[in-house]
């Protein structure tokens, strides 16, 4: 099947060739001639598989014929972060290219006015955050009631993040006679509920199980000692053929420090998280998609939102307290037919969050060991034995010197003192080298 049999106009399908596929995926090739018939959508599917395109495709042949309104948007996509809603606006300038198209994007993190010349003006499609459509909406700067189109994407995080109370509120603006696609990665009882409350007899499409994971990822967990995780994340980075990584981390200080040690170690790495503004996320995103940095510490804020070709290799830190984020963060690798592999370090108190994601998966995440270590590994060399003089060619013992002689010693110089550990941490060791312990994982199926 080609983009060509789902029905598409020539302008979209010129667009869709110059951006370099031919061929929809799953969940494009089920859902776009549905939506061009504007029916109801409620789509399952896993990160990954070309969701976003979807609903963007046939959205822009909708919104071609028509007229644009001031403060009043023909069509509303609903995002939980600002990344995601950023994600979705570049689809959009990439796709419709051939359309005449107005798209404004309200998030939260940028300043309003040029937010509000844009409604102003008149727009086909607007992508926005909750948070700050509400504060819009509230301000009487935006106007819902001549919205034909609407699109919840994501609708599993915006439980995660209580923006359901504002999609409701939102929901109950928008005219009763309208287009309305749903799309979560699993389907919670909350969202199944909102489903059957604002959705007409919706098409339900399910390209994948929920919650499962993508096939193309080769996922391990690492049990390892909190102290050691570090030391055996640079082990894994120099050894497991790491070309660009994204590392998890659930604690926003636990990105800043890691992204400090991993520069001290040589890594070129860079962070992104919740206490950075707008700005400053996106230079740091451009420079890891431009490959000036080849590792991006993230917090979940970056989760959902990245879809960037060639990650090789998602770390999870940190197991991650909700079993869904689980799927999302691993998901940021293996994209689009490329294979992945993603580690998850499990300490002792990882135990109970850890067993709630493989309950989730439907499957145990199998432990890294030696027969999965993708370098050959050298075997220690051996220490030459010290043969013990027989007893009686021993130097005999030293005489005690009497008091008076000891005291007219001169002076020990004093031994430098031992290199605390977090002190040892701050050593720059060159790329491709590795002097530190030996991780305890390698002994783990080492039959």
């Amino acid at each position: 099947m080609t983009f060509a049999d789902l029905g598409l106009s020539p302008e979209l399908l010129q667009a869709v060739e110059a951006a370099g596929y031919s061929e929809p995926t799953p969940i494009q090739a089920q859902a776009i001639p549905p939506v061009l018939m504007m029916k109801d959508i409620i789509g399952i599917a896993q990160t990954g598989t070309g969701k976003t395109a979807s609903f963007v495709l046939p959205m822009i042949d909708i919104m071609a014929a028509g007229r644009r309104r001031a403060l009043m948007p023909r069509s509303l996509i609903l995002e939980p972060t600002r990344e995601l809603a950023a994600q979705v606006a570049e689809n959009f300038e990439k796709y419709g290219t051939n359309h005449d198209l107005k798209m404004a994007l309200l998030i939260g993190g940028v300043q309003m006015g040029d937010q509000v010349k844009a409604l102003q003006e008149g727009v086909d499609v607007l992508i926005a955050t909750p948070g700050r459509l509400m504060d819009l909406f509230e301000r009487g700067k935006i106007m819902l009631n001549g919205c034909e189109l609407l699109v919840i994407d994501e609708a599993d995080r915006m439980l995660d993040m209580g923006f359901i109370p504002d999609i409701e509120f939102i929901c109950s603006k928008l005219p009763e006679t309208r287009q309305t696609m749903l799309f979560s990665a699993t389907m919670p009882p909350p969202i199944e509920k909102l489903a059957k409350k604002f959705l007409n007899n919706p098409k339900r499409i399910e390209v994948s199980r929920a919650a499962t994971t993508n096939k193309d990822i080769t996922a391990f967990k690492v049990p390892v000692k909190s102290r050691q995780k570090r030391e055996t994340l640079r082990w894994l980075l120099r050894n497991d053929l790491v070309e660009t990584a994204i590392i998890f981390a659930n604690r926003k200080t636990t990105v800043r420090e890691l992204n400090k040690s991993l520069q001290r170690h040589g890594f070129a790495s860079s962070e992104v998280h919740g206490d950075m503004d707008q700005t400053s996320r996106l230079r740091e995103l451009e420079r890891f998609k431009a490959g000036d940095v080849n590792i991006l510490v993230a917090s979940d804020v970056a989760a959902r939102g990245l879809d960037i070709k060639g990650v090789s290799h998602v770390f999870n830190f940190d197991t991650p307290w909700h079993p869904d984020d689980y799927v999302h963060r691993i998901g940021r690798t293996g994209r689009a037919g490329a294979k992945g592999r993603a580690f998850t370090f499990v300490a002792e108190e990882d135990a109970e969050a850890i067993g709630n994601v493989e309950k989730l998966t439907g499957a145990e995440v199998p432990v890294f060991g030696k027969k999965d270590v993708r370098v050959e590994l050298k075997a220690p060399e051996p220490q030459p034995e010290v043969e013990e003089a027989p007893r009686e060619e021993r130097r005999p013992r030293r005489e005690r010197p009497e008091r008076s002689e000891r005291n007219s010693r001169p002076e020990r110089e004093e031994r430098p003192r031992r290199q605390r550990r977090d002190e040892a941490d701050n050593e720059v060791i060159p790329a491709g080298e590795w002097n530190g312990p030996r991780p305890g994982f390698l002994d783990i199926g080492a039959s």
